[in-house]
């Protein structure tokens, strides 16, 4: 164990973050923190660099662990170059290389006991700096700072030159090459383009030190990570494995939860009408037996309803209108900004029904792609043809599309005027914006927050050609799956940007990789794309040409007939269990009423014979009350048995 976090809580007002955290890491484990935006990760992970004071619990390290913590956002004042801002990380094995030459130069000189000194530091140093792997440095710092996306060109550019996204860059290197006992990464790869996020990937995987990462990117952390600790409602929960067996594990637990709380609410709810039922009874042994279920209830350890996530949106994509099959034809594109060419003579066919993704390195044009079938820039040269009936819906990962002198409610009025103020209010609560919110002004918002205005207009659209420029940026993980269902469930075309491999892998039905020499086509998913580009497979544009209408609702039919026929004998044999259960359930019913109409008769019989024996001309007779006495006997044990009767019935 190299971390422990013991039950730590913290506050900020009265609102409680983190409540009773707790989890450990150990020597060479690599952990994700996960949860919603605003559970209080970056809270959690400033407490474990010593940033924040916890209000409860603590944190304890291992003797001596040095650690790196990379923060989402970087105050660089650093007056060196990239490169050498990557020499100070290194400079202790610099050091050392210096010395180790100093004393080969000095043992040549001299002799007696100061050799033997000489040769024994000389030995000493040796052995750390060949574990240190010091006779790599160079080619480290060249391997980490290419891997993360520089160039050779750039390595003497001054740090306070670079982009915000470039300095986090620059301080991943340096921790990389500080090579920490553990390293604690907040979103390390935001401003990463694919490439990079692979070479990260590699590095991670095989680093002997110990990892804890903030990310949404579950590709990333499927790859990385062996351990999961999530953070919801301030409390958090442990799970062994990557991301997908994570996901799988919390949906089967909160899914076993919920059936256990139903079932339970169920037999809770039985048990209450059958407590009413009994008291209606109005008899001693009837009202004895309510009260001893009665407090059977009261013992009863109820099982919580899992809690529903406020800050799970909710968006359902819809076509008001089906479009042609061809969608969109492009033909000898090329665009340029001055001597900068993005692609030449492109050529491109999208389909209805199609998720496209267009990957490719940042810089080859991806989103100018999208921009120019918008009709937001104009091509230099070449044709594109829109289909028939085409309706297109665009979400800009700028928000260029949004006035950020409106509010939240009157960017949604003036693009659908028709809106009720009701139908308005229930869209944007739909997208977590609720009360006094819908009047903040766009460009008082986040990120996130324009985005999800963003969303919210593209659902109202009705569009049945959409087109998303990295749609996941700002979103948290739920989120994104809330997306992808959309998507996934959307029967309309969509063409979209994104980095987010595991959005990718979820959605695409066809990748395209675009390039300066042109488009190269991949018909699966993200998988499916890495293995064909590793093993050099292109498909040509013609393997993409989808089936006319009439072929489409041919195979279709004789998809849906082959189900058909496929499952007629299934369907026959839960027909026929359908019937006997509803014949078992409506004899069960029957024998319910007849019970309750015995009981009834029988209430009456022993309210009869209680009658005849408290008559005066009875009273003195000892045979006849021995006699009623007896009758009275054997009617509340029959009564007794059709109680029991009775429950028996109602519980089935």
């Amino acid at each position: 164990m190299i971390l422990s976090c013991q039950k730590v809580s913290k506050s900020f007002g009265d609102r409680q973050i983190l409540n009773e955290i707790q989890f450990i890491i150990n020597e060479g484990e690599k952990a994700a923190l996960i949860g919603t935006n605003g559970a209080g990760k970056t809270t959690l992970m400033r407490i474990l660099t010593g940033e924040y004071e916890p209000d409860r619990g603590q944190v304890v390290y291992q003797k001596g662990l040095t650690i790196g913590y990379l923060p989402q956002v970087i105050h660089v004042t650093s007056q060196r170059t990239i490169y050498g801002e990557m020499l100070d990380a290194m400079k202790d094995i610099i050091e050392m290389e210096e010395e180790i030459r100093r004393l080969e130069k000095e043992i040549s000189r001299k002799s007696g006991e100061e050799l033997e000194t000489a040769m024994a530091r000389y030995s000493l140093l040796t052995d750390r700096f060949e574990k240190a792997e010091g006779y790599a440095w160079r080619s480290r710092i060249t391997g980490v700072l290419k891997g993360l996306g520089f160039e050779e060109k750039d390595f003497e550019t001054p740090i306070q030159a670079l982009s915000g996204g470039q300095k986090t860059r620059v301080a991943l290197g340096r921790i990389l090459l500080l090579h920490p006992d553990l390293i604690l990464l907040d979103e390390p790869t935001n401003h990463l383009d694919m490439e990079s996020i692979q070479w990260l990937e590699t590095f991670l995987s095989g680093y002997r030190g110990s990892i804890l990462i903030i990310s949404h990117d579950r590709y990333f952390l499927d790859k990385v990570v062996s351990k999961v600790i999530e953070i919801e409602n301030g409390q958090s929960l442990v799970f062994n494995g990557n991301y997908s067996a994570f996901a799988e594990k919390k949906k089967a637990r909160r899914d076993a939860q919920m059936k256990e709380y139903i079932n339970q609410q169920a037999r809770i709810h039985h048990q209450e009408e059958v407590i009413t039922k009994l008291r209606s009874f109005n008899r001693e042994k009837s009202i004895r037996r309510a009260e001893s279920r009665e407090k059977m209830l009261a013992k009863l350890e109820t099982v919580e309803k899992p809690v529903e996530l406020n800050s799970r949106m909710r968006i359902t994509l819809t076509p008001e209108i089906i479009s042609g099959n061809d969608v969109l034809s492009i033909e000898n594109l090329s665009k340029s900004f001055g001597e900068k060419h993005l692609f030449r003579n492109l050529n491109l066919k999208i389909f209805r029904g199609e998720k496209v993704a267009l990957l490719g390195a940042n810089g080859t044009g991806k989103t100018t792609l999208l921009k120019i079938i918008n009709r937001y820039l104009r091509p230099d040269s070449g044709k594109i043809r829109y289909g028939s009936k085409l309706s297109i819906g665009y979400y800009d990962q700028e928000q260029h599309i949004l006035n950020d002198a409106n509010t939240i409610f009157d960017e949604i009025s003036d693009a659908y005027p028709k809106l009720t103020n009701t139908r308005i209010r229930n869209v944007l609560a739909a997208f977590l914006f609720t009360g006094e919110d819908v009047f903040k002004t766009i460009g008082t918002l986040s990120g996130g927050e324009k985005g999800r205005v963003s969303l919210a207009k593209l659902m109202l659209s009705n569009a049945n050609f959409i087109m998303l420029d990295e749609p996941t940026n700002h979103l948290d993980i739920p989120s994104r799956e809330i997306l992808e269902d959309a998507i996934n469930n959307y029967e309309g075309t969509i063409l979209y940007v994104s980095h987010d491999r595991y959005f990718i892998q979820r959605t695409a039905t066809r990748i395209l990789d675009l390039s300066p020499e042109g488009i190269v086509n991949y018909k699966g998913g993200y998988d499916y794309y890495l293995e064909q580009k590793a093993a050099g497979n292109v498909e040509a544009d013609s393997d993409n040409l989808n089936l006319s209408d009439t072929g489409q609702k041919a195979a279709g039919s004789r998809t849906g007939q082959d189900k058909e026929d496929k499952g007629s004998g299934s369907s026959k044999e839960e027909w026929m269990r359908a019937r006997e259960e509803a014949a078992r359930k409506r004899k069960l019913a029957n024998d319910l009423k007849k019970t309750e109409k015995k009981i009834a008769d029988l209430e009456a019989e022993c309210d009869r014979i209680k009658d005849q024996i408290a008559l005066p001309e009875n009273a003195s007779n000892p045979e006849i009350l021995m006699d009623l006495a007896g009758q009275l006997e054997k009617a509340e044990e029959e009564l007794l048995v059709l109680y029991e009767r009775w429950e028996e019935l109602e519980g089935e």
